[in-house]
C-alpha cells in the first residue's frame, strides 16, 4: 500500500506543477473549479447508495432493452432503497441499448429517472466500461453461470470495439444525445464517463477512447458534473491517473481495501481540494464492509457508493476469483444488501444505513 499511496502522491504532486505540465486538459475552462465543486457540494445532502441494476437483469443490456426493461421490479427495488436511507445509485448505460433504438433508450432512462424521483434517489450514469465479458451484443442476453461473479456483464463499447477509431462517430452520437437531452435535468446527480477505463488488461490503449468521452461531454458541457474513477495505482496507471484527476470536476474512485488503507486514500485524495465520490467499495471477504467503512466515509464526508443491491442474476454475492460452480450459498457474501424478496442479507448492515443516513426507523 506504501507503494500505491507512493505513486498517487508523486501523481498529484506532478498535477500541481507547471500548471498540469504534460497533462491533457479538455477544454480547461470548463473544468470545475474547485471552489465551484465544493458549492455544488453542499448543497447534496450526504449520498449513500449503491451499483444498481434490478435483480431480474444479468447486465447493462437486459436492463434497458425494450424486450426486458421492467420498471415494476426498478420500482419496487428503489422502494427498498428508500426505505433504507439510500438517495443516489450508480447505473450503467450501454451503447448498443441506444443504437438499437434511440428514442426509446431515451424515453427508459426518463421512466427511470421519474421513478428514482419517486423515491428520493437522485442517480447517476455510467457510459462506457472496461470490465467482463468482451463483445456485447443486442437481443436476448446468456443465462448466468451458477455460482460464477459478474457472469453475464458486458464491456462497453467492448474488445476490440474500444481501441477502433471506426467505431468513435456513433459512439459520440451516443453521448452527446444522451448528455443533450438530460444536460439540465435536476434528477441527474453527475456523469461517469468510463468505468474502470485500462481495466482487462487494456491499460494505457483505453486513454483515447477516455480522451475522446471527455472531450465529447465537455463540448455538451452539462449542468450536472463529469468525472471519470481513478481505481488502480500502479505505475503503468499513471497516464490514465493523471488524466481523470485533471479533467474530473469531482474526484471518484474506488476501494476495497480495509477501513485504514481506505482512509490513507481519502487523505492523499482530500489533496486535490475537491469533493470525493466513492463509487465502489465493500467486499465483505476482503475486510470492506458497512459496518467498518460507512462510518468513515461519513466522518470525512466522501460519498459512499457500494457495489450490489439486491441478490439476482449478476451473482455478485459471489466474490472475483471465488466461483461456486455448484451455485450454492457462499460463506460470506462477497457484495450485495438485500435477498431478492427484499429482507437484510444482514439486518446490523441496513440498520446502520439507516442510523448514519438519519432515515426513519
Amino acid at each position: 500500500m506504501k507503494l500505491k499511496l507512493l505513486t498517487l502522491i508523486i501523481a498529484g504532486l506532478t498535477l500541481t506543477a507547471a500548471t498540469f505540465a504534460q497533462v491533457k486538459i479538455i477544454d480547461p475552462g470548463k473544468v470545475w473549479s474547485t471552489e465551484k465543486a465544493n458549492e455544488w457540494y453542499k448543497k447534496q445532502p450526504w449520498l449513500v447508495g449503491a451499483n444498481y441494476i434490478p435483480a431480474g437483469a444479468i447486465n447493462q443490456l437486459e436492463m434497458w432493452q425494450a424486450d426486458t426493461f421492467d420498471a415494476g421490479a426498478i420500482d419496487k427495488e428503489l422502494g427498498w432503497a428508500e426505505g433504507i436511507g439510500m438517495n443516489t445509485m450508480r447505473v450503467f448505460l450501454h451503447s448498443l441499448a441506444y443504437k438499437a433504438d434511440p428514442a426509446g433508450f431515451k424515453t427508459r432512462v426518463n421512466q427511470f429517472l421519474s421513478i428514482a424521483e419517486k423515491h428520493h434517489i437522485k442517480p447517476m450514469f455510467v457510459f462506457f466500461d472496461d470490465c467482463w465479458n468482451k463483445v456485447p451484443q443486442v437481443g436476448k442476453q446468456p443465462e448466468r453461470k451458477l455460482g460464477i461473479h459478474n457472469s453475464g456483464w458486458m464491456q462497453d463499447p467492448g474488445d476490440p470495439a474500444y481501441k477502433e477509431t471506426s467505431t468513435y462517430p456513433a459512439l459520440e452520437i451516443y453521448v452527446k444525445d444522451i448528455l443533450k437531452t438530460f444536460a439540465h435535468d435536476k434528477r441527474i446527480l453527475l456523469w461517469d464517463l468510463y468505468n474502470e477505463p485500462g481495466n482487462s488488461g487494456k491499460i494505457g490503449s483505453s486513454l483515447p477512447l477516455l480522451i475522446k468521452t471527455f472531450t465529447w461531454a465537455r463540448e455538451v458541457n452539462p449542468d450536472q458534473p463529469i468525472t471519470a474513477g481513478l481505481w488502480n495505482w500502479s505505475d503503468k496507471f499513471n497516464e490514465l491517473n493523471r488524466f481523470q484527476l485533471a479533467n474530473s470536476d469531482v474526484i471518484s474512485y474506488h476501494c476495497y481495501d480495509d477501513p485504514e488503507r481506505h482512509l490513507r486514500t481519502i487523505e492523499i485524495l482530500k489533496f486535490f481540494g475537491k469533493p470525493l465520490v466513492c463509487t465502489e467499495y465493500m467486499a465483505r471477504t476482503r475486510n470492506s464492509t458497512f459496518i467498518n467503512t460507512l462510518p468513515v466515509l461519513k466522518k470525512q464526508n466522501v460519498v459512499a457508493i457500494n457495489w450490489g443491491f439486491v441478490d439476482g442474476k449478476t451473482n455478485t454475492k459471489y466474490a472475483w476469483d471465488t466461483p461456486m460452480k455448484d451455485g450454492g450459498e457462499p460463506g460470506v457474501w462477497f457484495h450485495e444488501i438485500l435477498k431478492a424478496d427484499g429482507t437484510p442479507y444482514k439486518k446490523e448492515e441496513t440498520d446502520l444505513i439507516k442510523k448514519l443516513t438519519d432515515a426513519k426507523q
